[in-house]
């Protein structure tokens, strides 16, 4: 039997999938490189150092996973993961108000029921054999909510409550589960998630906010690291002894979070409807329907 480790990526295509599928592959992993676009994967096998093999992979089509779990099955010699990798996901940035319920079930339907889907695809296997690494792609957004992001949000706080009741259930198995929560990373995500901008904008009584929040976004943008952190945090959680069960990234962003989470909520909420000009005057609401932000005024004459 081949004893390099067994790595399945899901959403490898491009992101935190593609750069981690091409460093686990260059530090002795057998990779198995998922996503939807079958050239992108041709790409990223040609460009890899060490062992991949591209598959496609829908993590919303039962059918998709079920051929995929059949070809593992066939190229491992019955083997199948000793890591699978939940990175598939995606986000639109759009108010609660204006976010449809087509719209929330898609976003539901790849980054919450398709890591589950494949999840309870590729466990038989490792409970099997009493091993195996379970390592899900969430986001720190899972641990704290923004504006206009909050059906993404969701499905975070969702992967994040689902990964540590499998953490405590699985680990009798000999199977570990870990969750990677990165902050802002230089990626395709934010311009991906920022074409959902214009859909919501026509017409929309948050169109200023949007646009400022899309500004914000591409300036944050270019200040982030790579994604370089990430699949340094993957690797450990796939190749350690003692895997942590959460890879938080990177300093700055846990800082910033854990300031929010620290201070008053009526007052961390005014301080993002400020920085993103969440207030009556850039909305243009009439000033008798809307309270102002008595924690800040507080805070400044304190």
């Amino acid at each position: 039997m081949d004893q390099k480790r067994i790595a399945l990526i899901t959403g490898a295509t491009a992101g935190i999938g593609r750069h981690a599928a091409l460093y686990l592959a260059a530090r002795g992993f057998r990779v198995i490189a998922t996503g939807r676009n079958a050239d992108a994967l041709s790409e990223l096998a040609v460009e890899a150092e060490g062992e991949l093999t591209p598959l496609r992979l829908d993590v919303t089509d039962q059918a998709s996973i079920d051929s995929a779990v059949e070809v593992v099955e066939r190229i491992t010699n019955g083997h199948g993961v000793d890591v699978l990798v939940n990175n598939a996901g995606y986000g639109d940035i759009a108010p609660m108000e204006s976010t449809t319920d087509k719209d929330l079930r898609a976003v539901f339907d790849t980054n919450v029921f398709g890591l589950m889907a494949v999840t309870r695809a590729f466990l038989p296997r490792m409970r099997e054999r009493g091993d195996g690494r379970i390592v899900n792609v969430s986001s720190l957004g899972g641990l704290f909510t923004l504006p206009l992001f909050g059906a993404y949000n969701a499905t975070k706080h969702a992967v994040e409550s689902m990964s540590d009741a499998m953490r405590i259930e699985l680990r009798p198995f000999g199977i570990e589960v870990s969750l990677i929560e990165p902050g802002p990373i230089r990626t395709k995500f934010s311009s991906t998630s920022l074409k959902s901008v214009e859909r919501y904008q026509d017409g929309s009584p948050y169109a200023p906010v949007l646009q400022r929040f899309a500004d914000l976004t591409r300036r944050t943008d270019r200040m982030a690291p790579g994604p370089r952190a990430t699949s340094r945090a993957i690797h450990h959680a796939a190749a350690s002894r003692w895997p942590r069960p959460r890879y938080k990234l990177t300093l700055s962003s846990r800082l910033t979070v854990a300031f929010l989470r620290a201070i008053p909520t009526r007052l961390s909420d005014a301080i993002l409807r400020r920085v993103l000009r969440l207030t009556p005057k850039h909305l243009g609401v009439g000033a008798s329907s809307s309270k102002p932000d008595r924690e800040l005024t507080t805070s400044r004459a304190a």
